[in-house]
């Protein structure tokens, strides 16, 4: 995909292809080659998360919205496990803020920061844009805005979820969370509320209500819990890796050079936590789930009907301008192979730091990041996801 915020567009004819499920097995098989067939343009589609992201960023929520942008990582790391019978499920991630007085009253004071999305550093600069101020906050019509205008589809394998999070009553706004949760429903999205506070006290407000209506996750966290980061021995090393990983992208076409610029960006937004954030980061920058096609050449190859015919000699960087293409391909080789080198050690380090802090810890933390996590793997295993 070549567009900058990587709309999800769904190849309907192709979902059965894709199945989880085992028992769908014998009906895709039967459709398979008449699919094929007639869309010979198409492509092998692996399954999808698709994750919807609530936050209220009203005056209270500042831990809230620091906590989603210190633990982003440590999230994208965990889904990037996970497993769909043989194959790896992709990720989209949308952001939406509610509860802002900065925000239009007309529209609910709510907004889409960023729609479904699989451009982790867009998302990562959508996070650390959100402000706090106000407000009023309408569950029900952000849940219901978020089902209308996000591009959802019907594949029954994707795992659909969306993650609410806030202190106020569910119940406020003209938008009935009751109607919102039955047009989820129906779009076989699952909605998770996480109420910042106390646990009854998020009952008494119709927050786990809320998630009921949709067999969804209800969860209470504290918001204002700082995030832990836990060093190990293994940090400096992935570090310095990084730096070396940042050489091997090759950015071409008029946005190239901001969006290089901008995971410079990412990498010290990560940083300003503490180094085993950044760690995270790059960890999650090593994983399958970090793609850049529409800006960096390395990764642009691997996508069917890519074309360097298409490509303007100015729309190079400096050191490709005026080479041939057969030259331009082995620069760009020679880059993507320095760069699975670097994959690889970085993940082989990043399992020795996982056993690392699985025995320095106990997973006893109530916020954003161990709410969803638990949430998403319960219900994925719902669809026959696995995690490695």
């Amino acid at each position: 995909m070549k567009t900058q915020f990587k709309t999800l567009i769904l190849a309907v004819s192709l979902a059965s292809l894709t199945a989880c499920n085992a028992n769908s097995k014998n009906r895709t098989q039967d459709l398979a080659i008449s699919e094929i067939v007639i869309k010979t343009t198409s492509k092998d589609k692996n399954p999808e998360i698709k994750v919807a992201l609530l936050l209220d960023t009203s005056n209270s929520m500042d831990g809230l919205i620091d906590q989603a942008k210190a633990q982003l990582w440590k999230i994208v790391n965990e889904l990037s496990y996970a497993k769909c019978e043989e194959q790896s499920p992709n990720l989209k991630i949308a952001l939406y803020e509610y509860g802002n007085d900065n925000l239009n009253a007309d529209e609910g004071y709510l907004r889409q920061v960023i729609a479904f999305s699989d451009d982790l550093d867009e998302i990562s600069k959508s996070l650390f844009s959100l402000t706090t101020n106000g407000g009023n906050e309408y569950c029900g019509k952000v849940i219901n805005t978020a089902l209308n205008q996000l591009e959802w589809g019907d594949n029954k394998e994707d795992l659909k979820l969306i993650f609410i999070a806030g202190n106020e009553p569910y119940t406020q706004g003209n938008v009935s969370y009751k109607d919102a949760s039955k047009l989820a429903h129906q779009n076989d999205v699952t909605v998770n509320t996480i109420f910042c506070g106390d646990y009854n006290q998020g009952i008494s407000t119709k927050w786990k209500e809320g998630a009921d209506l949709t067999h969804g996750n209800y969860m209470a966290i504290n918001h204002n819990e700082a995030t832990v980061h836990v060093a190990s021995p293994y940090d400096d090393k992935i570090l310095e890796l990084n730096e070396k990983l940042n050489t091997t992208y090759v950015a071409y076409g008029s946005t190239g050079r901001a969006k290089m610029e901008m995971q410079a960006e990412q990498d010290s937004n990560a940083r300003s936590y503490n180094k085993a954030n950044a760690v995270s980061r790059t960890v999650s920058k090593s994983s399958r789930l970090y793609k850049n096609s529409s800006w960096d050449l390395v990764d642009a190859e691997k996508e069917d009907g890519f074309s360097y015919d298409e490509i303007k000699d100015s729309e190079l960087p400096k050191e490709l301008q005026g080479k041939s293409k057969s030259e331009i391909k082995t620069y760009v080789e020679a880059k993507a192979k320095t760069r699975k080198k670097l994959q690889d050690e970085i993940a082989t380090l990043n399992l020795n730091r996982r056993d690392f802090i699985a025995k320095q810890t106990k997973d006893s933390s109530n916020g954003l990041e161990s709410a969803m996590i638990k949430a998403l793997k319960s219900q994925a295993e719902q669809k026959n996801y696995k995690w490695e």
